[in-house]
């Protein structure tokens, strides 16, 4: 057999591989399975997403600055008056059940 140049780099690879690392193991390195191949391009895929989306958000925003939001003195009166009617509600359940007796006779 004659003595190539590949034979004697196979030699020097295999020579200077890692004892554990072989054609069966596994990588320790994350992402180098099947698995773990489409987790990272699920998370990329994510990512992109995402990233677009914030990006178009923020265009929109600069395009329109005046969206419709709702103002604090709107919730600030929408707190007040949802608190009125619950004690008006709650005072009405009171003054009917301290009078109920009362009330039956008329």
């Amino acid at each position: 057999m004659k003595h190539t140049a590949s034979r004697a780099r196979r030699a020097v690879l295999q020579a200077t591989a890692h004892p554990h690392t072989g054609p069966y193991s596994g990588s320790r390195r994350p992402g180098r399975d099947r698995r773990g191949a489409r987790v990272w391009a699920g998370a990329n895929r994510a990512a992109l997403r995402l990233t677009t989306r914030v990006q178009e958000s923020l265009q929109e925003a600069a395009r329109r600055p005046d969206r419709g939001d709702i103002s604090t003195t709107t919730v600030i009166i929408w707190v007040a008056a949802v608190t009125g009617a619950v004690l008006i509600a709650g005072t009405i359940t009171v003054v009917i059940a301290k009078y109920n007796g009362k009330l039956a006779n008329l």
